[in-house]
């Protein structure tokens, strides 16, 4: 008979649970629900514990956000993003490719959910790349491998959630989050040229969406002014909300607040594109994304209670320390069990179950803890197009209207260089740390 202690039957219980289907919310409460009881905690501890968990101001962070990504997509932002870099890279060969690529990029700092970005660009980028020659599939990975860099480059979801639970500034990650959210997308770029792309002999007219009249009337240059001219509230937005944060006007959370109104004020007054109907139809989406997030955040942080609690941070933290002397040994185990986690379970969840257990290893080792964010979250953006339960794959399958099978099997390209990617971050930690060091 086995004797495993009140934390690891915890453990147990939540695998067999997600196993089971149990949505992952519900699956983290009901296993803490059962490591209190059998600690003996009464039940009516539970009510507090999950309003401390949740009442923190640096969270409200994510349903603004969220919000704004979506307010944005909703206002056309993506649509003349994606028409502008189409003008500019139209001429080159598989240069839909390149849009997709820059154009993910670009809205991971409008939205920080890869989700959502694969649902606000995903359609335009995948018709685009298909009608420029490129195989349907490898488009549609390739917008699951652009959007999971969402969680990656600022202002980030889980940059905000990794740092209230490591109490890392917020503001510092996003910083060390640029450099290698560019070096990510570069190494994507490196995936294209070993696609065949077949180029038609004429174009369809579809294309015409992508860049459309009168910019076909127009001499390049002005083509290029137009399209520009059309896309600079959303090519600014990262300028405003970034720009905000790092010179100090407002912190991160007020940026998001900035963010949503900065959404609004181009939608009803620059595009004229919203309208109370579609406002509330993008508020209604919103509290539905937040509510999904949110709920996990709050029964994650009970569960990280009991974990505190029954020590089970102690025990597998020093178990991890235990298994070699060489850090990079133990950082290889760190990310294989990221890896493997995040095929299984989203980001949120696994930050929640598995830093109070690494974090002490973070700090032993005498790591960067901002750095090992930026680390962290690399490792869950490969988990979001990485099956079986790559979040991204789900939503791509249903925008391209292909199976999932097909598109995790042209995402292998991406998955390679995102892991070459993640070893040059764990190799070359300056680079997350350089524009920290720069900008003071």
């Amino acid at each position: 008979m086995f004797d495993f202690d009140t934390g690891t039957q915890m453990l147990i219980l939540f695998g067999i649970l997600l196993v089971i289907r149990v949505p992952v919310a519900f699956s983290l409460g009901l296993s803490s629900l059962f490591a209190m009881w059998q600690m003996g905690f009464g039940l009516d501890l539970v009510g507090d514990l999950l309003a401390s968990g949740i009442t923190k101001f640096s969270l409200l962070a994510i349903p603004f956000f969220i919000l704004a990504g979506i307010l944005m997509g909703t206002a056309g932002m993506a649509d003349r993003m994606i028409r502008f870099f189409r003008v500019l890279m139209g001429s080159l060969p598989g240069g839909m490719g390149l849009v997709g690529v820059v154009v993910s990029l670009f809205w991971g700092a409008v939205s920080g959910s890869g989700p959502a970005s694969v649902a606000a660009i995903g359609p335009m980028v995948i018709r685009g790349m298909e009608e420029d020659g490129y195989p349907k599939a490898f488009a549609a990975a390739m917008v699951c491998t652009g959007a999971a860099l969402s969680i990656v480059i600022p202002p980030s979801i889980g940059l905000v959630i990794y740092g209230v639970i490591a109490e890392v500034s917020i503001g510092d990650l996003f910083i060390a989050a640029i450099l290698p959210g560019v070096v990510m997308g570069a190494l994507m770029l490196a995936a294209l040229p070993f696609v065949r792309v077949q180029r038609a002999a004429n174009k369809s007219s579809k294309l015409a969406e992508l860049a459309p009249m009168p910019y076909g009337e127009f001499a390049f240059p002005k083509r290029v002014w137009l399209s520009f001219r059309d896309a600079i509230w959303g090519l600014m937005t990262p300028v405003v909300i970034l720009g905000g944060i790092y010179t100090g006007i407002f912190t991160p959370t007020e940026a998001a607040v900035v963010a949503v109104v900065y959404a609004l004020f181009v939608g009803f007054f620059v595009y004229r594109s919203l309208t109370i109907s579609t406002l509330f139809d993008a508020l209604t989406d919103a509290a539905a994304s937040s509510a999904v997030v949110m709920l996990v955040v709050t029964f994650a942080s009970l569960f990280g209670w009991v974990v505190t609690v029954d020590d089970v941070v102690g025990r597998y933290s020093e178990g991890l320390l235990a298994l070699s002397d060489s850090q990079w040994t133990i950082m290889l185990v760190m990310a294989v069990i990221l890896l493997i986690a995040g095929m299984f379970m989203d980001a949120v969840t696994i930050m929640f179950i598995s830093l109070p257990i690494f974090l002490p290893v973070v700090r032993a080792l005498e790591w960067d803890p901002v750095w090992f964010g930026v680390f962290l979250m690399i490792n869950l953006a490969i988990g979001l197009f990485t099956p079986p339960v790559g979040i991204n794959l789900f939503v791509a399958a249903n925008v391209a209207k292909l199976s999932l099978e097909k598109i995790a099997v042209a995402a292998v390209p991406f998955l390679i260089t995102s892991t070459l990617g993640l070893a040059i971050i764990a190799l070359w930690p300056e680079l997350t740390t350089y524009l920290l060091v720069w900008m003071k």
